[in-house]
This record gives structure tokens, C-alpha cells and sequence, in this order.
């Protein structure tokens, strides 16, 4: 049994700015979880169509995933689907991804973006539980994705804010810590000096 999901979602971008941004969106505060992204291979041709689908890399490394994407990018047509899978831990549970970004038809300054996945498990007992896991965990993914899309595409436009939400954040906490912190000390040496009195 394989679970289903299927979303759609606009950016406010070209299709010309999102197809630069999808090969710069790695790093950016949204997608900690990826480490790296490698280029393994990479043709032109007539059809549009890749002709390789190689299983390479070791699936027992635990403390990785190791993930495949396959692109295929019609410039004419001005669309790039995504093919994406595991290689990692496939035995546990298997998540196939397949993104269209092509211009929006109802305004083309934007980018239309329709997500589809196919999660599944073989485990016995548990296929059902490792599913909805699997659809949470990439729900969740899907929105750091799109989050990240756009620090990017701000990025490259020159409109990044100065922070990230996260890091306002942080400096926001240090500031009021710091500031407790010297709350307490006046507070302390008041207390003090009214023992003396």
C-alpha cells in the first residue's frame, strides 16, 4: 500500500528567477537538514529525457540519507520536473517525489509549483504508522523547502533582510537574557547595600 500526497503552491517569481534559484537554494537557513548537493551527472538532450538511473551509493550509513533528484528542464516550454528518492533506508520506508514548476498560467511573473509523493514501507505491523510519519516529516519538509525558495530568490535580488526570522530570534533572547541579567545584579547589589543600612 503506498500513501498519496499531492499539493500546489505559487511563488512570486518567474520562472526564469526560480529556475536560477533552484540551482543556488542550498545552503539557506530554511533546509539545515542538507548537508550537501553533488552533481553527478548532468546532459543535454534532444528529448529531453535523462537515460541514466544509477544506484551507487552505500544505503547503511545511519546517521545519513542519501537522496537522488533527477531534472529534466524544458526551456522552451519553460517547465523542470524534479524526480525525487531515497537511497537511504528504503528498506524502512521509500519517499518518491515529483515537482512541475512552470509558469503561472494566470499570471506569468509567477511560478506555478505541483508537488506529488508516494510514500511507502514494507515493514509488517508498522507500514501504516512509518507512512504517516513519512507524510509528516515531508509536510514539514515541503515548508522549509518553500521557505527556502524564497530566502533565496530575496537573496538574489538583493531584498534580504538583514536577519532571518530564526536569527532575530536569537538576538532577541540574548538581548532580553542580557538584560535580566543585569536586572539581577542591580537587584542584588541593592539588596546588599540595605544589609549595610
Amino acid at each position: 500500500m503506498v500513501k498519496y500526497f499531492s499539493c500546489a503552491g505559487f511563488l512570486k517569481s518567474s520562472w526564469d528567477q526560480v529556475f536560477l534559484a533552484f540551482w543556488q537554494r542550498y545552503p539557506n537557513p530554511y533546509s539545515n537538514h542538507v548537508l550537501t548537493e553533488d552533481i553527478i551527472f548532468r546532459e543535454v538532450t534532444p528529448d529531453n529525457y535523462p537515460r541514466w538511473a544509477e544506484k551507487f551509493l552505500p544505503a547503511h550509513m545511519a546517521q545519513k540519507a542519501y537522496i537522488i533528484e533527477d531534472s529534466v528542464v524544458d526551456p522552451r516550454g519553460r517547465t523542470m520536473t524534479t524526480l525525487t528518492w531515497n537511497i537511504s533506508h528504503a528498506c524502512v520506508m521509500s519517499i518518491e517525489e515529483r515537482c512541475v514548476y512552470r509558469v503561472n498560467p494566470d499570471d506569468n511573473s509567477w511560478t506555478e509549483i505541483k508537488r506529488e509523493a508516494w510514500i511507502s514501507s514494507k515493514l509488517y505491523g508498522l507500514t501504516r504508522a512509518i507512512q504517516e510519519f513519512g507524510l509528516a516529516r515531508f509536510k514539514s519538509n515541503v515548508t522549509k523547502t518553500m521557505k527556502g525558495f524564497e530566502y533565496v530568490l530575496a537573496k538574489m535580488q538583493g531584498e534580504l533582510p538583514t536577519r532571518t526570522l530564526a536569527e532575530t530570534a536569537t538576538v532577541k533572547a540574548r538581548e532580553t537574557a542580557l538584560a535580566a541579567k543585569e536586572k539581577v545584579k542591580d537587584l542584588a547589589s541593592q539588596a546588599q547595600k540595605k544589609q549595610y543600612v
